[in-house]
């Protein structure tokens, strides 16, 4: 080749590079978006109850863009106990296929639905849901006893799908006594499943000194020693608390003081979550806990990282 024309092309090149690194963010990092502050474990869309307004997915979307919210869990409602309307699995893994950066779906079914093929039938139908994105199993909300034969059925297909359930507990649904043996039962019984807590009769038990009749509400004062939730949490593994609704928000507010300190001491085990299901609707938990004046590393964990872990299989950035 004549050197007049490999100097060209050199000199050519040359320019052309000099020029690509001028072009804006070519070969600069590009900028990473601000991670949200929340991943909500507890949402509901549709309609919940008689009197509410229904909330859409994209009135949950603007919402979550309001409270620097990622992505929320859409929970179905299957039971009759659950709810005035049922919420059924599919709009919940509809609306996550079409908003899968900010859904998260999981699925439900009633233990006491008409399934042929017993636990059999039950895996079937379960699995189904999972190949279609379903990440965990709740809101599970049924009217028996916590460790029914029905229920215990349930927690076993989720254990072999490998699969969190998050159910609800008070005097009408997954029914306990105080102490929590019923749910103490299943966690000894299913070690590899994780069980995500909440509802007036887990989040009361954040207290020692229950009777049953404390279970089906909002406790108020300070908490008193030797409570369940700490006992648990101490023996078993496989069970988280759920922050939401007026129960979650409660369970801390009553007692700051404890509530803080508790939040310290099982940042690995709890929850972000809200329990929003209609438009308008007041969330306390962002004043509460925002109030208490978390180390970064505590918020970092309850807020996001432990459902990224738990519920997104992922490891907490």
């Amino acid at each position: 080749m004549p050197a007049t024309r490999r100097q060209f092309l050199k000199t050519s090149a040359a320019t052309t590079f000099a020029g690509m690194l001028t072009l804006p963010g070519l070969f600069a990092d590009e900028p990473k978006k601000k991670a949200s502050k929340y991943i909500d474990v507890h949402t509901h869309i549709g309609t919940t109850w008689n009197g509410n307004k229904e909330l859409t997915p994209e009135g949950l979307l603007e919402w979550m863009d309001e409270h620097d919210v990622e992505k929320s869990v859409l929970l179905p409602l299957t039971s009759p106990e659950s709810s005035s309307f049922l919420l059924l699995t599919e709009p919940a893994l509809q609306a996550a296929k079409k908003y899968p950066d900010r859904f998260v779906a999981f699925c439900s079914i009633d233990p006491r639905t008409s399934v042929v093929g017993g636990r059999k039938g039950f895996l079937d139908v379960i699995k189904r849901y999972v190949d279609q994105g379903a990440k965990g199993f709740g809101e599970h909300k049924v009217g028996l006893n916590f460790d029914d034969p029905l229920m215990m059925q349930v927690y076993d297909v989720c254990e072999e799908l490998k699969i969190p359930l998050l159910f609800h507990m008070d005097n009408e649904r997954g029914k306990d006594q105080p102490g929590l043996p019923r749910l103490e039962h299943a966690l000894a019984t299913f070690p590899k499943l994780n069980f995500i807590g909440h509802g007036p009769g887990w989040w009361a038990s954040i207290s020692g000194g229950l009777d049953q009749a404390a279970l089906g509400g909002y406790a108020k004062g300070k908490v008193l020693p030797d409570g369940a939730i700490d006992r648990l949490m101490a023996m078993y593994p496989n069970i988280y608390g759920d922050l939401s609704a007026g129960s979650g928000s409660n369970s801390i507010s009553r007692d700051t003081e404890f509530g803080r300190e508790f939040m310290i001491r099982r940042q690995d085990r709890l929850m972000f979550g809200t329990d929003y299901l209609q438009p308008g609707q007041p969330v306390p938990q962002f004043e509460v806990f925002d109030s208490l004046d978390l180390p970064k590393a505590t918020q970092d964990k309850i807020f996001r990282g432990n459902a990224t872990r738990i519920i997104l299989g992922e490891a907490a950035g």
